[in-house]
C-alpha cells in the first residue's frame, strides 16, 4: 500500500508506539487521526507531526467508553475522509501493580476487554465496513506476547490480546473477500510508560525503541499483499524488519 494521501487512524497515539506510529504514517504522506484519552499529549504529538510537514488531527476520546466510538469515526472520516489504515494501538493493563487472577477485581477485568477487545470491535465494526465497499482497508491489532505466553498476575491483559488476535484472524476470514487486510503484531518489549507500569523494575537500555518498532509495523502495512490474511506477526522476527 502507498501510503501518500491515505486516510490513517491510530487509537493509543498520545506517546509511545502509538505516537510513533502516527509519526510514521504522516512521515509517508498519510493524513493522520490520533487518538487518546488526555488533550495536550495529543496534541503535542499533532503538533510535532505538523512541524515536520505532516498531517495530524487529534481527537481525544476514550475507545473504552461506548458512547465515544460512532463520534470518534464520524469525526475521524470529516477530517481525513474513509479510514483507509485502523491501527488498533490503545491498551490498558488493569490496576498496577498487576495482580492475579482470584484478585482482580470483574470490574478491573471488564475495563481492560472495553479497552483492549470490545472498543476496537465497535470501531473496526463502523469503519471496515466503508472499507469493504471500497474493496481496500487494513487493520492492525497490536498484540503482546501475553496473548500466547502464560505470565502470572497479566491474567487480565493476557486475555484481551489472545481475544484481539482471534478478532483479527476472524475480520480477515468474513472481509477478505471484499479487499479488507487485517492482522496482529507483537510489538515486543519496548521503552514505554505502559511497560514502565507493568514491569518497574526492567532496564530501559534492554527494550526496544518505540519508533524503531513503529516502523517495521508501517512496513508491514506498506507489504499488504506480501502478508497472510489474518497473519499474527511479531515485529522483532518480521521478514522485512531489516
Amino acid at each position: 500500500m502507498d501510503l501518500f494521501e491515505k486516510a490513517a487512524l491510530v487509537t493509543g497515539a498520545s506517546r509511545g508506539l502509538g505516537a510513533a506510529l502516527a509519526r510514521s504514517l504522516a512521515a509517508r504522506g498519510a493524513n493522520v487521526v490520533i487518538v487518546g484519552r488526555e488533550t495536550e499529549p495529543l496534541k503535542n504529538v499533532e503538533s510535532e507531526i505538523h512541524r515536520n510537514g505532516g498531517h495530524a488531527f487529534a481527537l481525544a476520546a476514550d475507545i473504552g467508553e461506548k458512547s465515544a466510538i460512532h463520534p470518534l469515526a464520524f469525526a475521524a472520516a470529516a477530517l481525513v475522509g474513509p479510514i483507509d489504515v485502523l491501527v488498533h494501538n490503545a491498551s490498558a493493563l488493569g490496576p498496577t501493580p498487576l495482580r492475579l487472577l482470584l484478585d482482580t477485581e470483574c470490574e478491573d477485568l471488564a475495563r481492560v476487554l472495553d479497552v483492549n477487545l470490545v472498543g476496537p470491535f465497535r470501531l473496526t465494526k463502523i469503519v471496515a465496513g466503508s472499507m469493504a465497499l471500497r474493496g481496500a482497508g487494513t487493520v492492525v491489532h497490536v498484540s503482546s506476547d501475553a496473548a500466547v505466553a502464560v505470565y502470572p498476575t497479566w491474567g487480565a491483559y493476557s486475555v484481551s490480546k489472545a481475544a484481539q488476535d482471534h478478532l483479527a484472524r476472524l475480520w480477515a476470514v468474513e472481509l477478505g473477500e471484499h479487499g479488507v487486510r487485517s492482522f496482529s503484531v507483537d510489538p515486543g518489549e519496548m521503552n514505554t510508560r505502559m511497560h514502565a507500569d507493568a514491569v518497574p523494575d526492567a532496564d530501559p537500555s534492554t527494550l526496544e525503541d518505540p519508533a524503531r518498532v513503529a516502523e517495521r509495523i508501517v512496513r508491514m502495512i506498506e507489504a499488504g499483499e506480501r502478508i497472510q490474511n489474518g497473519a499474527r506477526l511479531e515485529a522483532a522476527s518480521w521478514e522485512g524488519a531489516s
